[in-house]
């Protein structure tokens, strides 16, 4: 819970201000979680800040929350893509993503809970940058990256918004975003770490190991391709039905189960 407020001092998230008049500051909570490695074992505990967004109103708290999300069919296209071009993709994860977007709107809210200020009880946060759980919050987000992008010489792609592609001499790099996760890769290292010094010094974020998309699916690449397969997320449904010590079979059925024609069944067209 410290390292979260010292991480919104040190990014200027908010100011501590005397509420004006009328104002109804929206309420925070904080939020536990447990991440996981790519092994399923605990490897931070997690306290995040949100605020609560469902007190907003429309044309008065925010404006614009759509950003674009990326398909699954992008993805496998991306990949697809790589693997023929022998590109090594990265993935890498802003830390905090959602305290980068900058809000226009006037958005004030309350202290957090456990961490009021003692001398100013009655006072009551201005926000700078989005916070998680604001509405417009992901919409600031996709602002800010897309901006920075473009900034450094990419191209958004005319169809997938969320796709930018960067061409310099013979070689190109390739950027896909999917919310806070940045997939991205290229025909020269050089230009690939050149990438990733960029997106370093402009937010906190750190190199993921093996590409994980949607939580559940997860991209393992070598010199034989690129295979995609669910081992963390088979993993987490053994655990959760206490089945993780039993043993596995090819097929995943009783050996004693006698299988009978269906007489009454249709048949099946075989082509």
């Amino acid at each position: 819970m410290h390292e979260e407020l010292e991480n919104f001092e040190r990014n200027h998230i908010w100011d501590l201000v005397e509420p004006p008049p009328n104002c109804r500051p929206i309420g925070t909570k904080w939020v536990f979680k447990n991440k996981q490695g790519e092994d399923g074992m605990v490897v931070r505990n997690k306290a995040r800040l949100v605020a609560q967004g469902f007190c907003q109103k429309e044309g008065i708290d925010y404006e614009e929350t759509f950003a674009p999300v990326a398909r699954f069919e992008a993805i496998r296209i991306l990949l697809a893509f790589a693997a023929s071009k022998g590109f090594k993709l990265q993935q890498m994860d802003v830390k905090s993503a959602f305290l980068n977007g900058f809000i226009e709107e006037e958005v004030y809210v309350r202290q957090p809970p456990g961490f009021e200020s003692a001398r100013f009880l009655d006072r009551v946060y201005k926000l700078r940058k989005a916070l998680y759980g604001l509405k417009q919050a992901p919409n600031a987000w996709y602002a800010r990256l897309k901006s920075f992008l473009l900034k450094c010489g990419f191209v958004m792609g005319s169809l997938d918004k969320t796709l930018f592609l960067l061409s310099r001499g013979g070689d190109a790099l390739i950027v896909q975003i999917y919310v806070d996760d940045i997939i991205f890769g290229g025909s020269s290292h050089a230009l690939v770490s050149s990438f990733a010094e960029q997106m370093s010094r402009e937010f906190e974020m750190s190199l993921m190991g093996e590409l994980q998309f949607f939580l559940r699916l997860q991209i393992k690449q070598g010199p034989k391709g690129t295979f995609v397969h669910q081992a963390k997320y088979t993993r987490d449904i053994l655990k959760k039905f206490e089945m993780g010590d039993s043993k596995p079979m090819m097929t995943p059925m009783s050996t004693n189960t006698a299988l009978d024609a269906d007489e009454d069944g249709e048949a099946v067209d075989q082509k």
